[in-house]
């Protein structure tokens, strides 16, 4: 008997936050860092208009939503490449960039895919310690090989919520060889206020080994349409223009987009939503002895480690409220911890009421 044979993948599959409970109808999802109010009007507007042609195949290159990039960032728009989830950038960026056996640096808690992407084209994936669940640049130094291609980090970083600041962020790229690559991931810079804090676009702009990550899916809602961008030298998004499917982001997510990007108002609110509830979860947890990072993104890393209850038993009995949490242990293999999604002001306060009746008991 004859068998087809295929590669068997030596990878751990990325698991998602869970986002349903068995028997139990309307849960709060607080698992996956999506938005907390929603999408923009102006894309529910763009949306449910009738004149869009489902038969046409959408513009390969995205020109539109480029054009529109490039003003809001004042970034140039050559330099911009738009994936199906900025998830497809990573993905494109292993292909273009490695080979069996070159090595990559991810912090030791960072976002899965990078891992994921690299080991699909046969990289070796390094973890670098992290200090206080912070991503360490010495630690990342000290792991530098001439076998190093890429160094992956999101900033602020998922799932730990800590942060780099811009000189930190600076004096990693001076210490790193210029030939490595340093992919900086701005998922979550349009909630970050902080004063120390600058965006990788903010400070790379014109770097010709620093390539930017951005994502559609947090602050603006359209998790679901899979749309995100990268911002590199013209170098590289020519060649990456060249592996990219031909037509990989759909027309709604394009038009999406571009809708979401000139709301001012609906971006102004939800930073400000953001940090009112960030700051208001944090103190309610820390009566009950749950310390998190200081706030940053659209979500907090609780630590169960002085409290009465372990974080797996706090997950249970959320769960059984219908009240979902994202478990860390779960790929991230971080113990005794729950990464919590700021959500709506509704949900925060279903979540801070089971959270008392919980304790209460």
């Amino acid at each position: 008997m004859t068998t087809i044979k295929f590669k068997k993948p030596n990878i751990e599959a990325y698991k998602p936050g869970k986002s349903s409970i068995r028997k139990i109808k309307n849960i709060i999802k607080l698992s996956a860092n999506e938005s907390a109010l929603g999408v923009s009007p102006r894309v529910k507007k763009i949306i449910s208009k009738k004149n869009l042609n489902f038969f046409r195949y959408p513009d390969g290159k995205s020109k539109k939503l480029r054009n529109q990039i490039s003003k809001k960032f004042h970034c140039t728009e050559d330099k911009i490449i738009c994936g199906a989830g900025s998830d497809e950038v990573i993905q494109m960026l292993c292909q273009l960039f490695l080979k069996p056996n070159d090595q990559v640096i991810v912090p030791q808690f960072s976002f899965l895919m990078y891992r994921i992407y690299a080991k699909i084209v046969g990289a070796n994936v390094i973890f670098a310690k992290e200090k206080k669940f912070k991503v360490s640049i010495s630690e990342i130094i000290k792991k530098v090989t001439k076998k190093t291609k890429i160094v992956f980090l999101a900033n602020p970083n998922n799932p730990t919520g800590t942060y780099l600041t811009k000189f930190e962020l600076i004096n990693l790229r001076k210490k790193l060889k210029k030939n490595i690559l340093l992919v900086v991931d701005d998922a979550y810079a349009e909630y970050m206020k902080n004063i120390d804090y600058k965006s990788g676009l903010d400070l790379f702009k014109n770097k010709e080994n620093v390539f930017i990550l951005r994502t559609f899916s947090k602050i603006y809602g359209l998790s679901s349409l899979r749309i995100g961008w990268g911002y590199g030298s013209k170098k590289i998004i020519d060649a990456l223009n060249v592996i990219k499917p031909p037509f990989n982001v759909n027309e709604v997510a394009q038009k999406a987009a571009v809708e979401s990007l000139k709301d001012k108002k609906f971006i102004s609110r939800s930073i400000k939503h953001n940090f009112l509830y960030a700051t208001k979860l944090k103190y309610f947890l820390n009566k009950y002895d749950i310390s998190s990072n200081k706030v940053s993104a659209n979500f907090l890393l609780l630590n169960f480690t002085k409290c009465k209850f372990k974080a797996k038993y706090f997950y249970e009995k959320l769960k059984m409220k219908g009240i979902i949490l994202r478990s860390t242990e779960d790929g991230y293999k971080i113990k005794n911890m729950l990464r919590l999604t700021i959500g709506s002001k509704k949900e925060n306060l279903k979540f801070m009421k089971v959270t008392e009746s919980i304790f209460k008991k």
